[in-house]
């Protein structure tokens, strides 16, 4: 029957746009899983599955206009159904195509971070151009020739399926119905199959080459709209939940409301309470930095400051997005289910942060950025958490050096000093956060301040990163020419790694990030256990010496005798709960896994099952704290 015969065709024809890329990416990274214990080449088998499911929803209104639309309008039917098969056919090939790029990124297929940066098209768009001007070209091309393809003969391609008669058109609905509802299931359980079922190894790479990247964008959107993520971890009593996150990070609030609020007293007393300056440095990671591990060369001045202050030397980061690691060091918690709290709804009044803190100890509080603070919804959130002012790009005068995502770390520095000496001239307590930009595709930078590293680009992480190490040692050395050095404390930490990869389910070792925390009075000493952002901000603000703070940060300082040796660590929808070197990693709809940490990969071991059952606790906790608005 030519209804039949046109629904196969197209449906072939997307599953061969599937499989291109799959057996693209199958043949790139195949040396990544080539070594796992389960055969590499169902990949293909469940890819199909995957592909199968999306094929048929895009495919359904074909079926619905061919089976139920009557005869008298077939020609514009025609036409209204090539039409719309061509742009469901340039969609997929679009991101099909965008796979490999988005991978050579961020070591995954699309996903909502795919989605999420089209919010930002002026700053994304610089970065794409530039970094991926063949791609797109070869792109458009594969497009306008599928196209081509595609509409050659169009003007009847659909005309002989309304040949059959309205009546046996009809019938045949009831029996392609059942047979897209099984196809699209894919599962005769209780649940549907969905994003899960291609995560069949416990090697990360081979599950992302199974994925479908369309699906995986769309599932991503569908799950974070409607807080569908967290009941796929598993299911657990809230009460419980609470209390087993409270015994993990040995936490007893004080206040009969809110999880985590308690009293806390300063380890260091001052004759005057201290400032408090975070700077948070864009995408620099552990592996960077030789104080704590990494690559030699390319911090001089975070590894000559880590001389003479509080070194973390391994400290993880929330997750992988900056949105995460903000709310880590400047609110102090760990990265909730879904949507980063930056942006969502419930997280834009009354959300606890250092300034909200800070602000009835008559504390001035301001945040800059060098970049548009509407990016990543930042103004909205620290505007309006406690933060009386929001320093952006727009507010430089003159500025020295403007890149892709703003002005340069220096000129960030330069008028950051300038605010704090006005600040303390003016005898007035500050608080402030500030966030670096030049560690960013395209990686934009005055390229005259550092001997760029010698063997990789010119516009490189690695130069980046330099140029950003060259704006923290000239920060703290105008600093520390001012007055207000003696009575601040400072913070420089990394939001998260500049790239995440690795073929562990969490690439754990690509969560380290550089800590460091300075100041005339701060302990010269290194700190070897696990950390976390809240622990850094809580150990931050213990060194401010102020008595009595209450807060809910999730976290202790340091220099508490309640502190753990226990991380949280956000990736993609994947969370993994560390104490110390071992790790339980859970995923929706999937069994936990229990897993050692050595030599900075993960190895299978025997579950422990209350390490899995605390990780999925800290999940629940952390959705019931947000919807509840409990963060105070």
């Amino acid at each position: 029957m030519a209804i039949i015969k046109q629904l196969l065709k197209h449906y072939f024809y997307l599953i061969a746009l599937f499989f291109i890329t799959r057996l693209a990416l199958f043949i790139w990274q195949f040396d990544r899983f080539s070594q796992v214990s389960e055969s590499y080449w169902l990949t293909f088998l469940y890819g199909l599955k995957m592909d199968t499911i999306l094929a048929l929803v895009l495919l359904l209104p074909l079926l619905l206009l061919l089976t139920l639309a009557p005869k008298i309008i077939s020609n514009f039917l025609n036409k209204l159904m090539v039409y719309y098969f061509l742009l469901v056919l340039m969609l997929v090939t679009f991101v099909e195509s965008a796979t490999l790029p988005f991978f050579i990124q961020y070591d995954v297929r699309p996903n909502y971070l795919f989605v999420e940066y089209l919010e930002h098209i002026r700053e994304v768009s610089s970065m794409l151009i530039a970094d991926y001007k063949l791609v797109f070209l070869i792109t458009f091309v594969i497009m306008y020739a599928l196209a081509r393809a595609y509409l050659k003969n169009s003007s009847t391609r659909f005309i002989a399926c309304f040949d059959l008669s309205y009546i046996k058109r009809v019938a045949l609905i009831l029996p392609l119905l059942l047979i897209f509802s099984i196809g699209i299931r894919s599962s005769f359980g209780h649940r549907p199959a969905n994003i899960s079922d291609a995560l069949y190894s416990s090697n990360r790479i081979l599950n992302e080459v199974t994925k479908n990247s369309l699906y995986s964008v769309l599932y991503a959107i569908y799950s974070k709209k409607y807080d569908k993520s967290v009941k796929h971890y598993g299911v657990m009593k809230v009460d419980d939940a609470i209390q087993r996150v409270k015994r993990r990070l040995n936490i007893q609030n004080t206040h009969p409301d809110y999880i985590f609020n308690r009293t806390i007293n300063t380890h260091f007393k001052h004759n005057q309470n201290k400032n408090l300056v975070i700077f948070i440095q864009e995408s620099m990671g552990a592996q960077f930095a030789k104080a704590v591990g990494g690559e030699s060369g390319v911090t001089p001045h975070f590894n000559q400051l880590a001389n003479n202050g509080l070194l973390f030397t391994d400290a993880y980061s929330n997750g992988t997005r900056s949105i995460r690691g903000l709310a880590g060091l400047v609110a102090g918690n760990f990265s909730i289910p879904g949507k980063g709290v930056l942006k969502r709804n419930k997280s834009q009044q009354d959300f606890f942060t250092m300034a909200s803190l800070l602000k009835s100890y008559q504390y001035e509080t301001v945040f800059l950025y060098g970049g548009e603070s509407r990016f990543d919804n930042m103004k909205s959130w620290f505007s309006g958490n406690g933060f009386e002012r929001i320093i952006e790009q727009s507010d430089f005068i003159n500025p020295g050096y403007v890149g892709s995502w703003g002005v340069s770390d220096e000129d960030l520095i330069i008028r950051a000093n300038q605010e704090f000496k006005t600040y303390h001239n003016n005898n007035q307590k500050f608080a402030a956060v500030m966030f670096s930009t030049s560690n960013h595709a395209p990686f934009d930078f005055p390229e005259d301040k550092i001997d760029l590293i010698e063997g990789v680009a010119v516009k490189s992480a690695k130069n980046a990163i330099k140029y950003a190490d060259y704006a923290i040692g000239q920060f703290i050395k105008l600093a520390q020419q001012e007055d207000y050095y003696k009575d601040t404390i400072f913070v420089i930490a990394a939001d998260h790694d500049v790239r995440v990869y690795g073929d562990d389910l969490v690439p754990v070792n690509h969560f380290h990030i550089p800590a460091l925390i300075l100041g005339q009075g701060v302990p010269t000493m290194t700190y070897n256990k696990i950390s976390t952002q809240p622990d850094i901000l809580a150990t931050a603000l213990d060194l401010m010496g102020i008595e009595n703070l209450t807060y809910p940060i999730q976290g202790h300082s340091i220099f508490s005798d309640k502190k753990q040796n226990v991380a949280l660590m956000q990736f993609n929808d994947y969370y993994a709960l560390r104490q110390d070197d071992k790790v339980a990693v859970i995923r929706p709809d999937k069994e936990a896994l229990t897993f050692i940490y050595k030599n900075e990969q993960l190895k299978l071991t025997t579950h422990d099952k209350t390490l899995e059952e605390d990780a999925l606790a800290f999940v629940i906790t952390l959705n019931h704290l947000y919807h509840n608005k409990l963060h105070q």
